[in-house]
């Protein structure tokens, strides 16, 4: 089953990714055998996050019209809140995307954070790694938009765009700290607002490498999604940074935290919670935590 579905997926099935997707998101029987025979080319991540309300989706509405009106093919994987109740995407603004669902050169998929805190999905890496075999030229993954805390991006992509708007001054300080650090581009979006060249350039200050860690100065594109415009300055942004990668410490980080996940995962395959309970139970008062869990290790 597998072996024909990758084979589907290199001939550009996009049925057969959508189904693979689904069944490695449930970890179906041989998925894991899947994913160690895949050779993952190096097709380009870009990460989109910032804070809700800065018009991310919008952004990559606006960079889908542009890759595809150059021909290019282009996978965009959405990860949205979860629903409190069975853990699905709750869709949010997806329809702003409505009109490349049809196009065989778009490939888009909602997937819910299902309670991850950094604002990705739990297999993100894994299905990125199935979209890199599909012959895409480029993956776009917008992230929720919850935070400090949705950092993981920075890990995943080759490229990290933090998009942020012209009122969001007040947010600034208390986003640096998170958001603010992980940033290969900054976008000001709706920069057709009042105030927006006075808040870039405030930005600009703040940004300058002797207030930061960077040791760089980070580009800053303004563009207003909606109306289309600055599209082409940040798609050479873009390339700009993905020519000038260098060694990722965060993509490292990640995949080492990934690691230890997969690795505790297997190590605690045998050891049930139900059966822990019942054995302490049985134990009585004569039970010692530090000695009973001595014989798990």
């Amino acid at each position: 089953m597998w072996d024909k579905y990758l084979q589907q997926i290199k001939a550009g099935n996009i049925k057969a990714l959508a189904r693979c997707i689904s069944l490695i998101e449930n970890e179906a029987s041989g998925y894991a055998d899947f994913l160690r025979s895949l050779t993952v080319s190096k097709t380009p991540i870009i990460g989109i996050t910032g804070p809700p309300g800065a018009g991310k989706s919008t952004l990559v509405d606006a960079l889908i019209g542009f890759y595809i009106a150059q021909n290019k093919k282009v996978a965009v994987l959405c990860v949205d809140p979860s629903s409190p109740f069975n853990l699905g995407a709750l869709l949010g603004d997806r329809i702003r995307m409505s009109e490349w669902y049809n196009n065989p050169n778009v490939f888009i998929r909602s997937l819910a954070t299902r309670g991850s805190l950094g604002g990705l999905h739990p297999k993100i890496i894994e299905i990125s790694d199935v979209l890199k075999v599909a012959g895409f030229d480029y993956i776009i993954i917008e992230t929720v938009g919850v935070g400090q805390s949705e950092i993981e991006i920075a890990g995943l992509a080759d490229v990290t765009i933090v998009t942020i708007v012209p009122e969001a001054g007040d947010e600034i300080q208390t986003m640096k700290a998170g958001m603010m650090e992980i940033a290969d581009l900054f976008v000001v979006n709706k920069a057709d607002r009042p105030g927006a060249d006075t808040f870039v350039k405030n930005l600009r200050l703040m940004l300058a490498p002797a207030f930061t860690n960077h040791a760089k100065e980070i580009e800053i594109v303004k563009t207003t999604a909606s109306k289309k415009e600055g599209i082409e300055p940040l798609s050479i942004a873009i390339e700009k940074v993905l020519k000038n990668a260098d060694g990722n410490e965060r993509k490292l980080w990640l995949l080492s935290e990934k690691a230890f996940y997969l690795i505790q995962k297997e190590r605690m395959r045998d050891v049930n919670k139900a059966a822990l309970k019942k054995q302490i139970e049985d134990a009585g008062t004569n039970f010692n935590i530090y000695s009973f869990v001595k014989k798990y290790y």
